[in-house]
């Protein structure tokens, strides 16, 4: 047992513009707290002028420096497929990979976005109702946080984006997946939160860089609930708008760790302390 714990793990991260990422920081701390040499390392496209083009020779660099893992992010996440040996059912359903396993000169692609959303939503708003669910955005997280919320059991799901097209693209494949429920492209959002319980909120608007309100403060109401995957900062405008009005609110932070969480045990085939990367994430970004 000593001997497998005392073996090094290296990992990295490839994306663009991810200097700020807490990733290193959660699985290298909770790699210490378990015994590992755990190294993790960032691949960043913007500081090595590469672009998702670059992927090929980028992943058999990792490979020929010994990496046994690599998250994968924007604007990677479906671009990674094509070069990857064998997807997990999640992966394959969702058409994108955020974790890659290096092992035995082939190549495992996952995703671990959709359980993170579903396990910090399971977490942080217990009972919610998933009546009628709005969601904001189509994009990479869009698709993960719809996948987790009909994976929880949402009956009637509303999806907005700016680009229709993506909309009505999302909802038609999250409809083949979940022939139950009821899914569709929206085109009134006012209406749409009148008939919900509560809102998922996918899109970049509230970050540092894209600041301000997703949908107008008079469509929320104290019966609704909203959900968050912005974390940079954890107090975005939504949800400091939602919970004056009375709403309960998650932060993002909870689906950034979590999706560490599965990253990590896929790495390092170790249980990683989910409690003890809740805590370590909270420090950083108190």
């Amino acid at each position: 047992m000593a001997e497998t714990l005392l073996k090094p793990i290296r990992a990295g991260l490839i994306g663009a513009g991810i200097q700020a990422s807490l990733t290193p920081a959660m699985h290298m701390r909770e790699g210490s707290a378990q015994g590992l040499a755990y190294e993790y390392e960032l691949i960043d496209l913007n500081e090595i002028g590469a672009s998702a083009d670059d992927l090929p020779q980028l992943l058999t660099d990792a490979e020929d420096r010994g990496l046994g893992g690599l998250n994968i992010t924007h604007p990677c996440k479906q671009a990674v497929i094509p070069y990857l040996d064998e997807l997990s059912g999640e992966a394959r359903d969702l058409r994108a990979v955020n974790t890659v396993v290096l092992k035995n000169g082939r190549r495992y692609g996952h995703n671990t976005d959709w359980w993170g959303f579903a396990e910090s939503f399971r977490r942080g708003l217990p009972n919610a109702g998933l009546g009628a669910v709005v969601q904001l955005g189509a994009g990479g997280a869009g698709v993960a946080t719809a996948y987790a919320i009909l994976s929880m059991g949402a009956r009637s799901l509303v999806v907005f984006d700016r680009e229709q097209e993506r909309a009505d693209e999302l909802a038609l494949g999250m409809a083949t997946l979940f022939p139950e429920a009821t899914i569709e492209a929206g085109t009134d959002l006012e209406a749409a939160m009148k008939a919900a319980g509560g809102l998922v909120h996918a899109t970049p608007t509230g970050m540092a860089k894209y600041p301000g309100l997703p949908l107008k403060a008079s469509t929320l109401e104290a019966r609704h609930w909203v959900a968050e995957i912005v974390y940079f900062p954890l107090e975005t405008a939504l949800l400091k708008e939602a919970r004056q009005r009375g709403c309960r609110t998650l932060d993002g932070g909870g689906m950034a760790v979590f999706q560490a969480v599965g990253a990590f045990r896929l790495f390092t085939g170790l249980e990683p302390s989910s409690e003890r990367m809740l805590a370590h994430f909270r420090a950083m970004t108190a």
